[in-house]
């Protein structure tokens, strides 16, 4: 009998931000990423003893409904709020930061679009073992965020944080809530 696939040791203590503090709900949103890429990775780990059982087939789906909901929406957070205000600041480093993060978001929706496919061949139970070209697809999507995520935190976001004020740092988390229809 196998063990299922548990989420609550990838779990973080504490509430998350809420949107009146944008910056730090986006980077609450990485933690996010973090735990998704760790149950990822233990899934993989689970078909070799297990192959596609129901702990696994769950765990696909988990990993798959964050990266087809959320995820999208932080990136569009990110190409609204994060990245024009640096664009317009016009800092020539700053800017290239910008543009190979943007090329990043880019590159993260078609690695997933693969990966996806592997993952809804696990959830659907026709995948007890990825192939070498399974496990590349899911190498390639979950290598892409390391630095990715570091740049944001550690460059972009304390930059957009020093050029937007108080007033627009609200505004942003206004819009981010309207988007996903919270109230």
């Amino acid at each position: 009998m196998s063990q299922p696939i548990r989420m609550s040791s990838l779990l973080s203590a504490g509430p998350a931000p809420g949107f009146e503090q944008p910056f730090e709900m986006l980077a609450a949103c990485h933690e996010r990423v973090a735990r998704m890429l760790a149950l990822l990775a233990r899934l993989r780990e689970h078909l070799a003893g297990h192959g596609a059982d129901q702990s696994a087939r769950d765990a696909a789906r988990d990993v798959m409904r964050y990266f087809d909901q959320a995820a999208p929406q932080h990136h569009r957070d990110e190409e609204l709020h994060v990245f024009p205000p640096l664009l317009a600041a016009g800092e020539p480093q700053t800017v290239a930061l910008v543009r190979r993060l943007q090329r990043d978001h880019v590159q993260m929706e078609a690695r997933w679009q693969q990966a996806r496919q592997v993952l809804a061949r696990i959830q659907a139970g026709e995948l007890p073992a990825p192939s070498p070209e399974d496990d590349a697809a899911l190498d390639a999507f979950a290598g892409l965020y390391d630095d990715h995520i570091q740049a944001e935190e550690g460059t972009a976001y304390p930059a957009a944080a020093a050029v937007l004020g108080e007033a627009a740092q609200r505004a942003m988390g206004e819009e981010m809530m309207r988007r996903r229809g919270v109230r």
